[in-house]
C-alpha cells in the first residue's frame, strides 16, 4: 500500500466526514490525487463502508446487543469459511469474526429483548449441522468504541468527588 493510500485511510478511519478537498489540504496533496486514490481503494475492496459510530445509550430505542463465541466443525473443502458464510447472512448478525483459541467464530448480533435474542441462538443459530456449542455474552455497557470513547468525562463529571 501506498503511502498517501495509508494517511488517507488513517483520515478516514478518524473521521469519515472529510472530503477529498479537505483530505486534500491536510496531505499537501491535489483533491484529483485523493480522490484518484480513494476511488482506486473503494474499488479494490480496501474501503468497504462509510459508517457512523453510534453510542446506543444515548438513543431512545431499545435493543439488546450480544457476542456469542460459536464453536463449528469446519468443512472439508471449504474450511471456516462456508459456516462462516451460512452464520452471517442471518439478518440479526452485525459482525462474525474467525478467531483463536477456544471458540471458532465470534458473532455479534442485535434483538429487540433478550428473548429475541435467545430464540436466535437456540433455534437458528445452534440449529446448524456445523455447530458444536455457543456462549452468548450479553453487551451491557460500551466504553470505546472503534477507538472512541464514549462519553467517560460526562460520567465524571457526574460522579460525587469523594476525598478521604
Amino acid at each position: 500500500m501506498k503511502k498517501l493510500e495509508a494517511d488517507i485511510l488513517d483520515i478516514l478511519q478518524e473521521d469519515c466526514r472529510y472530503s477529498p478537498a479537505k483530505i486534500a489540504v491536510m496531505l499537501n496533496k491535489t483533491e484529483g490525487e485523493v480522490l484518484d486514490a480513494i476511488q482506486s481503494m473503494e474499488q479494490r475492496g480496501i474501503i468497504v463502508k462509510y459508517t457512523a459510530i453510534v453510542n446506543d445509550e444515548r438513543l431512545s430505542d431499545d435493543f439488546v446487543q450480544a457476542l456469542i463465541e460459536v464453536k463449528v466443525s469446519p468443512q472439508k473443502s471449504s474450511g471456516f469459511d462456508a459456516i462462516a458464510e451460512e452464520v452471517y447472512r442471518f439478518d440479526e448478525v452485525k459482525s462474525c469474526y474467525l478467531m483463536s483459541g477456544g471458540y471458532d467464530l465470534a458473532v455479534f448480533i442485535e434483538g429487540k429483548n433478550l428473548r429475541e435474542v435467545a430464540r436466535f441462538v437456540s433455534e437458528r443459530l445452534s440449529t446448524l449441522d456445523e455447530v458444536q456449542s455457543t456462549a452468548t455474552h450479553f453487551i451491557l455497557k460500551k466504553y470505546k468504541i472503534e477507538g472512541t470513547i464514549t462519553g467517560a468525562e460526562e460520567d465524571k463529571e457526574r460522579r460525587i468527588s469523594v476525598h478521604a
